[in-house]
C-alpha cells in the first residue's frame, strides 16, 4: 500500500468538521482523502454516526485507511463490531475516555450513555490499528488510552504533550498525522 493509492477516510469526533482542525487541513492536502459526512439530525447518536461511517466506507473505491480523532475513534470501535467491510486499518488519535465525566461543553456521561456510546467496545479490532495517545489530554489520561490500545490490539504511539490534538490545543496543521499515515502504509 502507498499513500497515493489508498483512500484516506477521515473520521471526525463529535464536533464534526472544524475549519482549523488537522483533519480538515489533511483533507485539503491529500487528493485521496475524504471525510465521513456530518450528521444533520441526531448529532449525538452513536448508531447514526456508525451507520454514516459504514456508508462512507462502502463508497470508497478500495479498502480505506480510517484516520479517526476523538469520539471518531470510539465510532470506529463500535463500527468494527457491527460491520464486516474490509478496510486497510485504522489510525486512532486521542480517543476520549467517555466513561469519565468530560469538561463543559462536552456531553454528560448520561447523554453519552443515552445515545449509545457506552460501553466503549473493548475487544480486539479485526484490522491493524495504531492508537495515538497524548500524555496531557484533558479528555483521557495516557493510562486509559494505553488500556484502550491494548484492548483493541493496537500499537500505542506516545504523541507527547499535545493536549487533545485539536485547535484548542494549538493544532491546526499537524504534520505528525501524515507521518503516522506514511508509517502505517510502509
Amino acid at each position: 500500500m502507498n499513500l497515493r493509492e489508498t483512500t484516506i477516510l477521515l473520521v471526525p469526533g463529535l464536533r464534526d468538521h472544524v475549519p482549523e482542525h488537522w483533519q480538515t487541513h489533511l483533507q485539503k492536502k491529500l487528493a485521496n482523502a475524504r471525510t465521513v459526512p456530518p450528521l444533520v439530525e441526531a448529532k449525538l447518536s452513536c448508531s447514526a454516526r456508525v451507520s454514516m461511517l459504514d456508508l462512507a466506507i462502502a463508497t470508497c473505491p478500495s479498502p480505506p485507511l480510517l484516520v479517526a480523532h476523538s469520539a471518531g475513534c470510539i465510532m470506529v470501535a463500535h463500527w468494527a463490531h457491527q460491520y464486516r467491510r474490509q478496510i486497510a486499518g485504522a489510525i486512532m488519535v486521542a480517543p476520549p475516555d467517555l466513561e469519565t465525566p468530560m469538561p463543559a461543553p462536552y456531553p454528560t456521561i448520561e447523554d453519552i450513555r443515552k445515545n449509545g456510546w457506552l460501553p466503549i467496545p473493548r475487544r480486539a479490532l479485526p484490522f491493524p490499528t495504531v492508537v495515538g495517545a497524548s500524555t496531557n489530554d484533558p479528555l483521557a489520561s495516557f493510562e486509559r488510552v494505553t488500556e484502550l490500545a491494548k484492548d483493541w490490539n493496537g500499537k500505542l504511539v506516545n504523541l507527547g504533550d499535545v493536549g487533545h490534538v485539536n485547535p484548542a490545543s494549538g493544532f491546526g496543521e499537524w504534520p505528525r498525522a501524515e507521518e503516522l499515515i506514511r508509517e502505517f502504509l510502509a
